[in-house]
């Protein structure tokens, strides 16, 4: 199967913005929970954000622990070579992005860069826990607790 070219180079950069988007999300996630605690804003708590924090640190580790390929990574290279692409030469979004994502350094570097980052993580979620949804009845005036 071989992708028209623009067509496979745009969905390989859509991958890319993605997954660009989901490390923004695991870097500045910890920050904002930190942060927010920090600043008294009630959001950063949020089960669903601070879940969803920690499951995404969470796969990056399990990924350099076992030395699985990112599925995302895989995706975009699969879809590079089906339209027939051989490198990341030319747009904007390849360059800036691909670098900003992607580095060069030994694979110890990285799980034990990863591995202390999510235990800052976990860090932040015991000592700014997350907290339950409360239901709208409990939040009703006028209700007996």
């Amino acid at each position: 199967m071989v992708l028209d070219p623009s067509a496979g180079q745009l969905f390989a950069d859509g991958v890319l913005v993605l997954h660009v988007a989901l490390a923004a999300f695991v870097v500045a996630g910890l920050v904002v929970a930190v942060a927010g605690n920090l600043l008294g804003w009630q959001w950063v708590n949020n089960r669903w954000f601070r879940s969803s924090h920690l499951a995404a640190i969470s796969v990056v580790v399990a990924e350099t622990w076992f030395g699985v390929a990112c599925p995302l990574t895989t995706l975009e290279m699969w879809l590079r070579s089906k339209a027939g692409e051989h490198t990341y030469g030319g747009g904007f979004i390849e360059h800036w992005f691909r670098r900003l994502l992607y580095y060069d350094a030994p694979p110890w570097a990285f799980v034990a860069g990863y591995t202390a980052f999510c235990c800052l993580v976990v860090g932040a979620w015991w000592y700014f826990p997350p907290r339950r949804a409360r239901r709208a009845m409990d939040e009703s005036p006028g209700v007996l607790r």
